[in-house]
Order: structure tokens, then C-alpha cells, then sequence
């Protein structure tokens, strides 16, 4: 091992996902992400299960991800965690977890904002994945977050656009309820969607003024089409079902979009890097891409396993703030609401 790497272990545990991670400087070695199935039968995570998950996974994956990085807990650097924003619950058993080894090992902890970490997953070092220039435009979207960020350096970022209401993954799964399908949503609806008519029902989009969003307008207005709907034909979402999918993400999509359109046209800014579970969505990325065509864009798309949450991505922040010597002490606490 050489005495100018840096071997960083980072822990992931804001929602409902148990994530460790192994970097070797900028490097991914290993990224290990425990999935919790026991909230699909609710149709949304319920936070007491969630904690209890992680308390049961947390070793496991722990021990799973630095055996696959091929890696002793005694090599490791330092330590990194997800402080917050999320599931309070959650967060306190990554951040307990994460305390007491680096305390066990005598080695650095550092604290991560889950948030920046989407947008900072860009800089993860992958080849064939090309990095972002400062200054550029982040879109964090996921179930919890729709944001729009200037970035001007690895830590000096800025919101400028933010959801008023619901996420829009929340607005993914909301529909997808109405709709009668499995939680999440998002994901069958972009499946369903690429087999529908896009324009088959137009559904209205929120003015929202500057470059903020609202989505529940758009949810309340696809259930009050469904009622009238399935009034008039109790089958109507079973026969029109691709097409209701396709309508909606058409209309999801362009919302982002219309929004990142007006925020490059008012930064005058170009390159755009996008993070979060909701930019797995195919339609969204591919309109990132049309866009480097239409609008002069560079567009930078995660790959899809730093799309949902996991550690890699609290890992590459916590390999930059290394460098800046940037640590946190033993009496960090996990905190539910971090601002970016």
C-alpha cells in the first residue's frame, strides 16, 4: 500500500437504503447498498422500520464492503458519514456507527451533507466519465429533493431553484398510486412510458414563478382526471395504462426541463450535472442529452448504481474534504434538516 493513498470508508444511511463504501483516493474499491424491502407494503417508507433495518444491516455491509475492496479496517484513512438532511432515525445509527469506529481506530471522522454528495458524485474518478467545470448547474431530484444548485466549487454551492411542495419523486409515486401501482413508482412508470403515446392526455403545468417548482398541483390534477375517468369507464386505466404513463412523464420532464432551460439562460451557464434516484429516469436523461444538441448544454449523467443513495458518493466527499483537513469531532450529531 502506498503511503500517498488515502483509503477512505464511507457510510451511507439517511432513508431507507444501508450503503458502505471503500475509495481508494477518488477511486471506487467496493459499494455495497442494502436494499429494504418491508416498505412496499405500505407505499412509502415508514422511518421506525427503516432504523431498525439499518441497525440489522450495518455491520453486514460494513464488513461486505471493505472485504471487497480487499481492504483491513486497520489500512482505512479515514471515516465518512452522512450527518444528514433525512430520516432522523436513520442517520443516528450511520452516524453512531461511524463515531464509534473512527474513535476504535484513532483516525479521522468527517461528515457529509447527503445533499452535496449527489451533485459531488460527478467527481468520483470513472473512466470514460468525464468531470464537471466550475462553475456548473446541479439538479439534485429524488423522492425527497428537487433543487436546482450553482456550483462553484466543490463546497460553494448555492440553491436557486427548490421545490415548493412535493418532490419530484414524490410526484412519481403519488401518480403511480393513483394509478394502482407498486411503490416506488417512478421506476414503472418510465418503464411503462416508453410504450405509451406521450401527448395522449395533456396535463397542466404549475407557473411557478423564478426557477422554484410545484408538483402537487400536477398530482391533485392527474387524480381528478383519473375520478372523472374511471367514472365514466371503470376500466379506463387498464386499457389506457402505458398512455396515462407517458402523459405524465412527458409532463414531468418537461417541468425540469423548462426550469434548467431558464436557469442556464439566467447564469449563463452550460455544463449541467444531475443527481438524485429520480435521473435513473430514462426520458430525463435523454433530454439532458437532446439538449447538448438543442441548447449548446454539456450534460454530465451519473452512472446509474451513484443515482439512488449509497456511499460512494459520501465517499468522494469525504476523500475531498480529507484533503482540505476538513474533520469532525466526536460530539457531531446527526441532524435531520442540513441546509446545502
Amino acid at each position: 500500500m502506498s503511503t500517498k493513498d488515502v483509503y477512505i470508508l464511507a457510510i451511507e444511511s439517511s432513508c431507507d437504503d444501508t450503503s458502505a463504501a471503500v475509495l481508494q483516493n477518488g477511486k471506487v474499491l467496493s459499494n455495497v447498498v442494502a436494499n429494504q424491502k418491508i416498505h412496499e407494503a405500505f407505499g412509502g417508507v415508514v422511518p421506525e422500520l427503516a432504523s431498525r433495518a439499518h441497525q440489522q444491516n450495518i455491520v453486514p455491509v460494513v464488513h461486505q464492503a471493505l472485504a471487497n475492496a480487499n481492504i483491513d479496517k486497520k489500512q482505512l484513512t479515514a471515516i465518512a458519514f452522512t450527518r444528514g438532511p433525512g430520516l432522523m432515525g436513520s442517520l443516528l445509527v450511520g452516524t453512531s456507527f461511524a463515531k464509534s469506529l473512527a474513535l476504535g481506530l484513532s483516525i479521522p471522522l468527517i461528515e457529509v451533507n447527503h445533499m452535496q454528495a449527489h451533485i459531488l458524485a460527478h467527481f468520483i474518478e470513472e473512466e470514460g466519465q468525464a468531470i464537471p467545470k466550475f462553475p456548473f448547474l446541479g439538479m439534485t431530484i429524488s423522492g425527497g429533493h428537487t433543487q436546482i444548485v450553482l456550483v462553484k466549487d466543490h463546497f460553494d454551492m448555492e440553491v436557486i431553484g427548490e421545490t415548493l411542495d412535493d418532490a419530484v419523486g414524490e410526484a412519481y409515486d403519488k401518480s403511480g398510486k393513483i394509478l394502482g401501482l407498486t411503490y416506488p413508482a417512478g421506476p414503472e412508470i418510465d418503464k411503462l412510458a416508453n410504450e405509451g403515446n406521450p401527448k395522449a392526455f395533456p396535463f397542466p403545468k404549475p407557473k411557478v414563478p423564478g426557477l422554484n417548482f410545484s408538483f402537487s398541483g400536477l398530482k391533485t390534477a392527474i387524480l381528478y382526471f383519473i375520478q372523472r375517468q374511471t367514472k365514466e369507464n371503470p376500466t379506463f386505466i387498464e386499457e389506457n395504462l402505458v398512455d396515462i404513463c407517458a402523459s405524465i412523464q412527458y409532463t414531468i420532464v418537461n417541468i425540469i426541463l423548462d426550469k434548467l432551460k431558464k436557469a442556464s439562460k439566467q447564469t449563463g451557464i452550460k455544463t449541467i450535472a444531475i443527481g438524485g434516484g429520480v435521473s435513473a429516469n430514462s426520458a430525463i436523461r435523454k433530454a439532458l442529452k437532446d439538449g447538448e444538441v438543442k441548447y449548446g448544454w454539456t450534460a454530465h449523467i451519473p452512472k446509474f448504481e451513484y443515482t439512488t443513495d449509497n456511499a460512494a458518493m459520501i465517499g468522494i466527499v469525504g476523500y475531498l474534504k480529507y484533503l482540505r483537513k476538513d474533520f469532525a469531532d466526536e460530539s457531531v450529531t446527526a441532524s435531520s434538516r442540513i441546509k446545502i
